[in-house]
């Protein structure tokens, strides 16, 4: 009988993924997981099926479970955030990805930070953002520079 090394399967689809080879992580994932439940293996695997099949609710529902076991990993953070922007859920996804920046710093959470961009409250908060006079005060005031 094969020997099979969860770590090796675990790099294996780590390296699929910076191929964006994402059926191959998911295959490598699926494995490691099966063989031993580590937080962070279960984490990736979330990610690839919420890519991959667009089981995004089960791939959430995975990464909670993965940051109840070890909720000082900053990754598993990262890989909920970008679950949650799959769904479009953007608010969700900057808190998760803020949290975990308290667990520690961690350049892929900035960068992800960095590329969502941030939006700051509308200049009447009693209207909602999408009506005109807080769009267009809005506007005006970046423009003055008040804002």
């Amino acid at each position: 009988m094969i020997d099979i090394n969860p770590d090796a399967l675990f790099k294996k689809g780590l390296e699929s993924l910076a191929r964006n080879e994402w059926t191959a992580a998911l295959a490598c994932f699926e494995k490691a997981a099966g063989l031993l439940n580590i937080p962070i293996h279960n984490s990736f695997l979330a990610l690839c099926i919420a890519r991959e099949r667009g089981q995004t609710n089960k791939a959430l529902a995975l990464c909670r479970e993965t940051l109840e076991a070890e909720p000082d990993n900053s990754i598993l953070y990262l890989n909920m955030g970008k679950i949650y922007l799959m769904q479009g859920k953007t608010e969700e996804a900057i808190e998760i990805l803020r949290k975990g920046l308290t667990q520690g710093t961690n350049e892929q959470i900035i960068a992800e930070l960095g590329r969502i961009g941030t939006r700051r409250p509308p200049p009447l908060s009693f209207l909602s953002r999408d009506n005109p006079l807080n769009k267009y005060l809005g506007i005006i005031l970046s423009r003055l520079g008040l804002r």
